[in-house]
């Protein structure tokens, strides 16, 4: 979404000559008739630039948007995250302070792009935010609805006791679990790994403490664990903890002995570990289900390279030994 994307579009209205015409009307007044009543007061319109798709945003959800703020008259936002990369998860509620813009949020799609109109009491209010808000003053706002997740639902899980856990419905507890991976994979994508870890063993817990009854919920659960061992596996990789990268890739195969990524998980624990005649192995039977996958191929080529550079140099060691030994000892 481009920051500038209101001002391209009224841009012609806002020449200072036009400013001092008294019978012109000013940018703000000529976007509200095309502009949607939210609330009814007038006191915040939406315009909506970008359809998006799926049910409106949740109470207490987790969204990830870009956003820019303009005043009237200005050709720059007063605030914005269009340079951000990776603009930050923002929880409602708690992050997002301005009451406004956390009302059409809960208006919006995933996808959407809209534009809207906050009047003072929902914006900044009289006393304005100095140096940059001016008192009472009109605000507009660009949002783009990235992504959001329903992290109310977990919350609200999470603040149970463990008994009302057990009780509630075990889709309920996988949604959670569901929710807590997509934030870790969230904060895997943008090399928070600290923070990805710490949101897949939260979900590990959640499954650990089920107790179950059935064999069908036994299976249902093992299915929600497998990607989680994967996604610590890895996240323990790129925080070079291969030990624990190991184990969890293990604790995959026992779900799943032929899941290739557990394999090649293990191949890449191996290798740092310089254990790699074990990576073989274990690159090996993953190359047997996928024989053309180029990171299996690649990384069984690295083994290889480094297993043969590893016992030259132990030829040479034990050859130099040799050698020393046979010396004859000086008296």
């Amino acid at each position: 979404m481009s920051g500038n994307g209101l001002i391209s579009s009224i841009r012609s209205m806002i020449h200072a000559d036009e400013r001092l015409r008294s019978n012109t009307q000013s940018p703000f007044e000529q976007l509200r008739p095309q502009m949607n009543d939210v609330l009814g007061d007038g006191g915040i319109l939406k315009e909506v630039v970008q359809l998006g798709e799926g049910p409106p945003v949740p109470q207490n959800a987790s969204v990830l948007i870009h956003y820019s703020g303009f005043l009237e008259y200005s050709d720059r936002p007063f605030e914005t995250t269009t340079g951000f990369k990776y603009p930050r998860m923002m929880k409602l509620g708690r992050d997002v302070t301005l009451a406004g813009l956390e009302l059409g949020l809960l208006t919006m799609k995933k996808g959407e792009f809209s534009r809207f109109l906050f009047q003072p009491q929902y914006a900044y209010g009289e006393m304005g935010c100095p140096p940059f808000i001016p008192s009472s003053a009109v605000v507009l706002y660009e949002v783009q609805i990235l992504d959001y997740l329903d992290s109310g639902q977990v919350d609200d899980f999470i603040e149970m006791s463990p008994e009302e856990q057990n009780t509630a419905p075990l889709s309920t507890l996988l949604e959670v679990v569901n929710t807590q991976r997509s934030f870790g994979n969230r904060c895997f994508n943008q090399s928070r790994y600290d923070n990805a870890k710490d949101r897949y063993k939260q979900a590990l817990m959640l499954l650990g403490n089920r107790e179950t009854q059935s064999d069908a919920e036994k299976e249902k659960i093992k299915i929600a664990l497998l990607p989680l061992y994967l996604n610590l596996s890895l996240t323990e990789l790129r925080l070079d903890s291969p030990h624990k990268a190991l184990k969890y890739s293990n604790k995959a195969l026992e779900i799943d002995s032929a899941n290739t990524k557990a394999l090649f998980r293990c191949g890449q624990a191996y290798l740092e570990l310089h254990e790699y005649e074990s990576a073989q192995d274990c690159l090996i039977s993953a190359q047997a289900k996928k024989p053309f996958d180029s990171d299996i191929n690649n990384l069984l080529r690295k083994v290889a390279i480094c297993y043969k550079d590893s016992l030259d140099k132990q030829k040479d060691m034990y050859s130099k030994m040799f050698r020393d030994l046979k010396c004859p000892m000086k008296i």
